[in-house]
C-alpha cells in the first residue's frame, strides 16, 4: 500500500508533466501557425480589377511612358533659356606661324601671332579662358512648335495609358468570370457524376438480383465513366482559368481565391450607359497620333527660318612667346596676358541646299497625317460595331438567363419521372440516361447563364470605353 505523501507527489508530477506536454503542444502549434503566411482575402471582381491596375507590369510601363514624355516637355521648354558656355585651356606648343589660307577643318589647331623670321623647335606655355553668353530672343515660333510636339507626345502617352488600363481591367474581368464559369461547370459535372453513381449502384443491385439484364449495368457504368471524364475536363478548364487569372493579376504562380457570391446572388437590373465612339480610349489614342503628326508638321514648317542670337563673350589669353621672337622660360604663359570682351547680334541662316530634303520630310509628314486620320476613322467604325454587337449580346444573355430556370425545372421533372418509371419496371436504362444527360446540360446552361450576363455587361462597358458603370453594378 502506497503512502499518502508519495501518492500526492506522483499525482503532482503527473499533472506537471501533462502541463509541460500541453504547453509544448501549444507552443509547437503557435510556431506552426506563425510560420504559415496569412491567407489573403478572396478576390471579388471589382477588387481583382483594381488590384490589376496597381500591380500588372503593363500598367506600370504605360505610366512610365507618361512620365518619360512629360520630361520631354521640360526638355523642350528648356530651349527658351540662354546658354552660358565657358572653358579653360593650357598648352605647350611651338610658335612657328605662317602666312596663308587653310580651309575649315577640325584636325589642325589654329594659331595666332606674327610670322617670325626663323623657325624653332623650342616650345612655350600658352593659356586661354573665356565665357560665351548666347540667347535667342525670338525664333519665329520654332521653340513653341517644339513644345507643342512634346505636349502632343504626352497626350498620346496618356491616351495609351488609359487604353492599357481599359484592356487590363477588361482582361482581368473576363478571366475572373472565366474562373466563375469553370467553377459552376465543375459543380454541375460533379452533381451529374453523383447521380450517375447512384444510378449505377442501383442498376447493379437489380442486375445482381436478376431483375434486370446485365446490359443495363454496362450502360450505367459507361454513363458514369463518361460523367467522370466530363468532370476531369471541367476541372482542367478550371485550373487553366485560374492560371490565366493569376497571370493577368500579376500574381505569377501564387495561389488565389475568388468570391463570386455577388455575381451569383442576382442579376443587375440596369445596363451600361451608352457613349459616343469618339469618347473611347482607342479613339483618343488615334486622335493623339493625328495631333502628334500635326505638331511635327508645325516644327518642320519653321525649320527653314533664320535663327537670331544675342551673344556676348569675355575671354583672355596668355603666351610665353613674344612678337620679337623671344621665348620666355619657366611658367610664363600659364597666366593671362590679355583680356577682351565682345557683344553683338548674330543671324544664322539655314542651309540653302536643304530645301529638297526638307520638302521631302514635309511630304512624308503630310502622308503620315493622312494615314493616322484614316486609322482614326477605322477605329471609330470598329468601336461603333463593337458597341452594337455588345448591346445585342446583353439582350441575348438576359433572355437566355430568363429561360434557363424553366429549362432546368422541366429537366429535373423529366429525370425524376424517368427514374420512377425505371424503378417501376416501365422503361429501360436508356430513358433514365437520356433524362440525366438532359438534366446535366440544363444545369450547366443555368449555371453559365448568369455568368454570361455579367460577361456581356463587361463587354458592353469595354465597348463604351468606360468600366465605371459596370463596377457600379457590382456594388450592392
Amino acid at each position: 500500500m502506497a503512502r499518502p505523501g508519495l501518492s500526492m507527489i506522483r499525482r503532482r508530477v503527473g499533472i506537471g508533466a501533462l502541463l509541460i506536454g500541453l504547453a509544448g503542444s501549444i507552443s509547437a502549434w503557435a510556431q506552426a501557425a506563425a510560420g504559415q503566411p496569412p491567407e489573403s482575402p478572396a478576390f471579388t471582381l471589382d477588387r481583382a480589377m483594381q488590384y490589376a491596375l496597381d500591380h500588372y507590369p503593363t500598367v506600370r510601363a504605360a505610366l512610365e511612358r507618361v512620365n518619360a514624355s512629360t520630361a520631354g516637355v521640360s526638355v523642350a521648354r528648356a530651349a527658351y533659356l540662354p546658354r552660358l558656355d565657358s572653358l579653360w585651356q593650357s598648352n605647350r606648343a611651338t610658335a612657328n606661324n605662317i602666312f596663308g589660307q587653310i580651309l575649315p577643318q577640325s584636325v589642325i589647331p589654329a594659331m595666332s601671332g606674327p610670322v617670325l623670321t626663323s623657325t624653332s623647335t623650342q616650345s612655350v606655355w600658352g593659356s586661354a579662358t573665356g565665357a560665351l553668353f548666347s540667347w535667342e530672343p525670338f525664333d519665329f515660333g520654332l521653340r513653341h512648335a517644339a513644345v507643342g510636339q512634346a505636349e502632343a507626345a504626352v497626350a498620346q502617352a496618356r491616351a495609351g495609358e488609359a487604353l492599357t488600363r481599359l484592356d487590363v481591367q477588361s482582361a482581368v474581368g473576363a478571366a475572373f468570370l472565366g474562373v466563375v464559369a469553370a467553377q459552376r461547370a465543375v459543380a454541375a459535372a460533379q452533381a451529374d457524376l453523383d447521380r450517375r453513381d447512384i444510378l449505377s449502384r442501383a442498376v447493379h443491385t437489380l442486375v445482381d438480383n436478376q431483375l434486370r439484364p446485365g446490359a443495363e449495368a454496362s450502360r450505367a457504368d459507361a454513363e458514369r465513366a463518361a460523367a467522370q471524364t466530363r468532370l476531369i475536363q471541367a476541372q482542367q478548364t478550371l485550373t487553366l482559368a485560374q492560371t490565366t487569372t493569376a497571370r493577368v493579376l500579376g500574381l505569377g504562380t501564387r495561389q488565389m481565391a475568388i468570391d463570386p457570391s455577388r455575381l451569383l446572388e442576382q442579376l443587375p437590373a440596369g445596363d451600361v450607359t451608352a457613349a459616343a465612339p469618339d469618347g473611347h480610349p482607342l479613339a483618343h489614342v488615334h486622335q493623339a497620333a493625328v495631333d502628334l503628326v500635326r505638331a511635327q508638321q508645325d516644327v518642320l514648317a519653321r525649320t527653314d527660318l533664320p535663327r537670331v542670337y544675342v551673344q556676348s563673350s569675355v575671354f583672355g589669353r596668355g603666351s610665353g612667346a613674344n612678337a620679337n621672337g623671344q621665348f620666355d622660360g619657366g611658367a610664363d604663359g600659364l597666366g593671362l596676358d590679355r583680356a577682351n570682351w565682345a557683344a553683338g547680334v548674330q543671324v544664322v541662316f539655314p542651309n540653302v541646299f536643304d530645301f529638297t530634303s526638307l520638302r521631302a520630310r514635309k511630304a512624308a509628314a503630310a502622308a503620315s497625317e493622312r494615314v493616322e486620320a484614316a486609322l482614326y476613322d477605322e477605329a471609330l467604325l470598329t468601336i461603333a460595331s463593337q458597341q452594337q454587337a455588345a448591346a445585342v449580346m446583353v439582350q441575348t444573355a438576359r433572355a437566355i438567363a430568363a429561360n434557363t430556370p424553366v429549362q432546368l425545372a422541366a429537366a429535373q421533372q423529366s429525370e425524376s419521372q424517368a427514374r420512377a418509371r425505371y424503378q417501376a419496371g416501365l422503361t429501360s436504362i436508356i430513358e433514365v440516361a437520356d433524362a440525366q444527360s438532359l438534366l446535366a446540360q440544363a444545369e450547366v446552361q443555368d449555371q453559365l447563364a448568369r455568368v454570361d450576363v455579367w460577361r456581356a455587361l463587361l463587354d458592353e462597358a469595354a465597348a463604351q470605353g468606360n468600366l465605371t458603370p459596370f463596377l457600379a453594378l457590382l456594388r450592392p
